[in-house]
């Protein structure tokens, strides 16, 4: 938490704007929420972290960052608009916090592409929605437990139906050519992806009896 903090304010600093006051512990409240599993601190810690390793192929770092903060911000595993509000909720605090308008129309358009259904349209939403999607080529404990993690947000679904959707969703990701866009990250990914999907879509979770 410390740590997330900290990164929040340098972000701040090198914009040279003020800090927004609460705005930090609202996004960290939010990742807090008792309905996330994945969807959380960790997820948000992996992203920045993997964001900084990759710096270098970014156009517009500390729009990329910020966009990270919020891309989850609004998480309702029942809801099917979770990125528009999340986007709309960068957009009205960013711009009251003095960021122009824009980034702003940026920052929205860079969370709008974490609901990965459009190839990315410029080289920071590439990013964004690779650094998004590197779980998919964690190393296996780690996906394991992604795996976990996800069925825990949506253990209000049936088993059997799940075990499809999930398949499908997976599906999709390795018909995808490739899964990542951005080179460096495809180098470091890729191959790890392919392995962990093709494996949990052939061990679907089995219904229970």
């Amino acid at each position: 938490m410390d740590g997330l903090r900290a990164r929040w304010a340098a972000l701040w600093q090198r914009m040279d704007l003020p800090e927004p006051e609460g705005l930090c512990g609202a996004l960290l409240d939010a990742y807090s929420e008792a309905q996330r599993h994945y969807h959380t601190l960790q997820h948000l810690g992996e992203c920045l972290a993997l964001a900084e390793t990759f710096r270098a192929e970014a156009e517009r770092f500390d729009e990329i960052e910020l966009a990270l903060w919020f891309h989850d911000a609004v998480y309702d595993v029942r809801a099917h608009d979770n990125e528009a509000r999340s986007a709309h909720w960068a957009v009205t605090a960013l711009h009251a916090a003095g960021l122009g308008e824009q980034a702003c129309s940026r920052i929205h358009d860079l969370v709008m592409a974490t609901c990965h259904n459009a190839l990315p349209g410029t080289r920071d939403a590439a990013l964004l929605t690779d650094i998004d999607l590197s779980i998919l080529g964690a190393p296996e404990a780690r996906f394991a437990e992604y795996e976990q993690q996800i069925r825990a947000e949506y253990a209000w679904v049936a088993p059997d139906i799940y075990a499809a959707r999930r398949r499908a969703v997976l599906q999709a990701f390795l018909e995808r050519e490739p899964i990542y866009a951005t080179p460096a990250l495809r180098r470091r990914f890729e191959e790890q992806a392919r392995r962990n999907l093709s494996h949990a879509i052939g061990h679907p979770e089995k219904p229970s009896s």
